[in-house]
């Protein structure tokens, strides 16, 4: 399933996609991959070919991808 968000506190890195894990993938100890400055349809297919190769955990992040790879921040509780 793909979800669309408004926000996800990173506008300095939009278009910002995160990759969650299969269950087969957080089987495997996997995280959610966070990838930015996606605005090129090329970076947007080599996702979707990622993904349908088993994403995060199950087949290794394409080099190319690696560049787009960022650490999200941590996320504050409102006070």
């Amino acid at each position: 399933p793909l979800r669309v968000s408004d926000c996800l506190d990173v506008c300095d890195q939009a278009n910002v996609v995160v990759v969650q894990p299969s269950a087969a993938g957080r089987a495997a100890g996997a995280r959610p991959v966070w990838l930015g400055l996606v605005n090129d349809p090329d970076a947007t297919e080599d996702i979707v070919t990622w993904v349908r190769a088993g994403g995060p955990g199950v087949a290794p992040l394409p080099d190319l991808l690696g560049l787009y790879a960022f650490t999200p921040p941590r996320r504050r509780a409102d006070p």
